[in-house]
């Protein structure tokens, strides 16, 4: 045991720590100590604040074993921010000594301080620290100047109460998935930060932080990435430089206006080419993605129609197919910038998370299965028959239009190379990044129409009409039957078996009520109506909340705070973000990661499988997609020792880029 003004040192690789004392002895009538907990951090490692941020533990002391000591209270130097594995943090680096002011029992008497020291450091690997520390400080008068300085030096980044700082921390308040804070200082702020406490199911992303021009305004927009209904007490940190403030700001009811709007980095004219070079090239490979039976399928159909036509009709029949896809992806890109404004995010393929949006695809889609099997008709009325049959052109665009937009839709669920980069890119950035963008991508996919409508000659090529029609007709019919039992599936995991087989029984009613004659005039027109009107009313009411969904053994549920503590074991880990409405999740599923010699690593104990199921919304999914720039999936990525910022994947997995994203991620003895 010491009987001096520090301890001994306990040391390992990654910290060194002591506990040190101004007083080498305790004066008479002295009734308190200013103690230090000195640690000093290897290169690279950090320890943390009280606050540790989304994860982390602070430092704990435990005094059980002193004598004389009645109290010991930490005064936590303000933090820095840092990031890991995409986290934001605070706590310390390189050096932080903790003052503790100690009250002592009974004034002017020896004291023996018994400090259990709990505390976690971490670099690339996180490693917590459990010492004891001895120190004895006897009766008598004397100062250890060296502690003394070193102490005061640290005291001195202790923020300040609201009545000693020159910051003044004025108001907050929730909002739009935010917390918002405002502060004022008469000193312009130079380099400003904001540390919010709300308590440990509280935690923030990243924060947006400006000033007015002349810097004495200080305006912060925080990202809530966990919370509770029930506010706790905030408590807010606003650090500059060498000056601190920690107080308790008033709840407001008003999201304060940012001072000005950030200026975007805006791309030039070369990047914005690239960009939609990569969303044209992304469009046009989705005509050959697991999408593409459907959409083929109705192409097909469009082409053997356009067979008899002359060219013109044949050009300007193709030119409306491409129109009905470009259509299609104004009006996405009109519903995203709309969405947008009101807050809420969106993504490539998200309409498939809306059960009402995969009933109505699994209705439409199973009516021209039936019309395609010839189980029923589609008849309009006499006067538009007539109308029609003087407009026979009319018709066929309207057709060819519906064809073009009809296959876009159903091209939304799967991703391609290029695509995630583009769209990306166009929702993070402008208005017209997303017009530009979703542009090149409809012209991508109507590439195939647009070919036709250039060299309308080609569709002479194709076989000439005869019997053997009916065969291909039965087949495509087939490929949409197969499309509508997929999206039933999906269907069955959004909102549950019962919804399903209701909304399945009631597409069965639909074309029974379309095949057979009914009484009355308008007696099939009311039951189809009917029938329809339910099936839309049903996913709504019956879908029950959202469940945890189990997941196979080889995969362990999707926890973006445990990944830093399984790094910091030595582990790899994989995280899938997948959903059952993704064809291209279920293409790199069945090709890549259900198939050796994937599935055999992945089962490796030193390799840990995560697995986010995004079929329903889910924000902490969304969430995490953002802080990668991804707005749609799939997305793949693989974190370990040697890359705790991960190594993310191409949407279309192979067995040899996952195979080396997991090599390079892990430690050398594991590969």
């Amino acid at each position: 045991m010491s009987v001096a003004a520090s301890t001994d040192t306990y040391e390992n690789t990654a910290i060194s720590a002591r506990l040190i004392s101004v007083e080498n002895g305790v004066a008479t009538n002295s009734g308190t100590l200013s103690l230090g907990l000195d640690i000093k951090l290897a290169e690279g490692w950090k320890a943390y604040w009280r606050s540790p941020g989304e994860v982390g533990l602070p430092p704990e002391i435990s005094w059980d074993g002193s004598t004389n000591l009645a109290t010991a209270q930490i005064l936590w130097p303000a933090p820095e921010r840092f990031t890991a594995f995409g986290i934001e943090n605070f706590g310390y680096n390189k050096r932080v000594v903790l003052p503790i002011q100690a009250v002592l029992e009974t004034a002017g008497q020896a004291v023996e301080l018994q400090a259990g020291v709990t505390l976690l450091t971490c670099s690339t690997v996180c490693v917590p620290h459990d010492f004891n520390l001895a120190l004895t400080i006897p009766a008598g008068a004397g100062i250890d100047a060296a502690s003394a300085a070193l102490i005061s030096e640290f005291a001195e980044r202790v923020p300040l109460g609201p009545d000693a700082a020159d910051i003044e921390v004025e108001t907050a308040v929730i909002a739009d998935g935010a917390l918002y804070v405002t502060a004022r200082s008469a000193n312009a702020f130079v380099n400003p930060d904001v540390f919010p406490e709300m308590g440990p199911t509280f935690t923030f992303g990243k924060p947006d932080i400006r000033t007015n021009s002349a810097g004495t305004e200080l305006w912060a927009k925080l990202p809530l990435l966990a919370s509770e209904e029930q506010l706790p007490l905030l408590q807010v940190t606003v650090t500059d430089g060498s000056r601190a403030v920690t107080a308790m700001p008033e709840w407001s009811n008003t999201v304060p206006d940012a001072p000005f709007e950030l200026v975007a980095n805006l791309p030039d004219l070369a990047q914005i080419l690239a960009i939609a070079a990569f969303a044209f090239l992304g469009g046009l490979i989705l005509n050959v993605m697991p999408c593409v039976l459907p959409v083929l399928s109705i192409k097909l159909t469009s082409v053997l129609n356009h067979g008899d036509k002359p060219s013109h009709e044949v050009r300007n029949g193709f030119l409306m197919s491409a129109l009905g896809v470009l259509v299609f992806m104004w009006v996405l890109s009109a519903g995203i910038l709309v969405l947008q404004s009101v807050g809420i995010t969106v993504g490539w393929g998200l309409q498939f998370q809306n059960p009402v949006f995969l009933t109505i695809m699994f209705l439409v889609l199973t009516v021209f299965a039936a019309n395609l099997f010839g189980i029923f008709e589609i008849s309009l009325p006499s006067g538009l028959q007539s109308r029609l049959a003087r407009s026979s052109v009319r018709d066929g665009y309207i057709g060819d239009f519906a064809t073009g937009a009809f296959a876009a839709v159903l091209a939304t669920p799967c991703s391609a190379p290029f695509l995630g980069t583009a769209v990306a890119f166009a929702l993070s950035g402008r208005p017209i990044d997303v017009i530009i963008v979703f542009t090149a991508l409809g012209l991508g996919l109507s590439l195939p129409y647009l070919l036709f409508a250039w060299k309308p000659g080609m569709v002479r090529l194709l076989p000439k009409p005869g019997r053997w029609m009916l065969v291909v007709k039965w087949v495509l019919a087939g490929l949409l039957a197969g499309t509508a039992i997929w999206l039933l599936w999906v269907l069955m995991g959004v909102s549950g078996v019962r919804v399903a087989v209701s909304v399945l029984v009631l597409a069965v009613l639909f074309v029974l009520f379309a095949t057979i004659q009914l009484p009355g005039r308008y007696t099939r027109t009311a039951a189809l109506a009917a029938v329809a009107v339910l099936s839309l009313a049903l996913p709504g009411t019956l879908t029950p909340p959202p469940t945890i969904k189990e997941i196979g053994q080889d995969w362990v549920t999707f926890d973006r705070s445990e990944i830093p503590r399984l790094i910091s074991q030595g582990q790899t880990v994989f995280v899938d973000v997948t959903a059952d409405w993704c064809l291209t999740c279920k293409a790199n599923k069945t090709l890549v990661l259900d198939r050796v010699p994937v599935v055999d690593r992945l089962r490796d104990e030193k390799v840990v499988a995560m697995q986010a199921d995004w079929t329903r919304p889910n924000p902490d999914i969304s969430r995490y997609l953002e802080a990668h720039n991804r707005f749609g999936i799939p997305f793949n990525i693989v974190y370990g020792p040697n890359a705790p910022d991960g190594i993310i994947l191409s949407e279309v997995l192979t067995s040899d880029a996952v195979l080396n994203a997991l090599d390079a991620a892990a430690l050398a003895t594991d590969k």
